[in-house]
């Protein structure tokens, strides 16, 4: 069964990358849904370069807002990219591949994360799937506090697809500290309301296991350098999660910078 798809893209302030996304799709899907969070950079003269429906919405959550999104859509078939991601041509051809004879309701895409200066092939970052093309009608994207997702309906009727989505990730160690600070609360907060416990064993254990895992176990010291760093980022974002979380479990409070 051949179909129609629509891609949407939510951004705010993606005049780095946007143009990138837009023209990986363009061949693939048969219109593109930009919806925007009131850009102050260039984000919205770049996208109407392009014949794509450009749609302004506050943003609230990334889960509320893709969900919008995807609400735009003409078509029930969905390719849903965030704006530092792009299609390879393999990916491309298996998706071309999927149009022409859909048969799940969800298809798992493997993320390729680019990693200050180096894509990483191991590290606990690849295969880094995601559920990102699917029938809206058989799969939706959840809102949580972090680290929002695509579930399926039917979880076991999915298929993942050969080829890569390139995510531009990190290009700098500074971003990935800030953005370590700000996830680890947002990840606390969620593991909190879920009444997920921590405790002195944890704040030691787990940072450790993550490390091991990672630069071990998923092979991150082929990653060189860059594996190096990020292993020791990752478990150092374990470490604050469990010390934020500890530090909730104990009433005290989160305070803005």
């Amino acid at each position: 069964m051949s179909v129609k798809i629509s891609g949407v893209i939510i951004t705010f302030n993606e005049e780095k990358y946007i143009e990138r996304c837009i023209q990986s799709m363009l061949g693939i899907v048969d219109e593109i849904i930009v919806v925007d969070s009131y850009s102050t950079d260039k984000t919205k003269e770049i996208c109407l370069k392009y014949n794509v429906v450009f749609i302004e919405n506050e943003f609230k959550s990334f889960g509320d807002q893709k969900n919008f999104a995807v609400q735009q859509a003409t078509f029930n078939y969905i390719l849903s990219l965030d704006a530092d991601e792009a299609i390879s041509d393999t990916l491309k051809q298996s998706i071309l591949e999927v149009k022409n004879n859909w048969q799940k309701d969800a298809y798992w895409l493997k993320r390729l994360n680019f990693y200050c200066g180096k894509w990483l092939k191991y590290s606990a970052k690849y295969p880094d799937k995601k559920i990102r093309l699917f029938d809206r009608r058989k799969a939706a994207w959840v809102k949580r506090l972090v680290h929002e997702t695509v579930e399926a309906n039917n979880p076991s009727n999915t298929k993942t697809l050969n080829g890569d989505l390139l995510h531009i990730e990190y290009e700098s160690y500074f971003e990935h500290v800030n953005k370590i600070n700000y996830y680890t609360t947002l990840s606390a907060q969620y593991y909190h309301q879920r009444e997920v416990k921590s405790s002195l064993w944890k704040i030691f254990y787990r940072p450790a296991w993550a490390f091991f895992k990672s630069y071990f176990l998923r092979l991150g010291f082929l990653d060189g350098k860059q594996g190096l760093v990020f292993c020791c980022f990752f478990a150092y974002s374990t470490f604050l999660k469990y010390v934020k979380l500890y530090g909730l479990q104990n009433g005290q409070v989160i305070k803005e910078n």
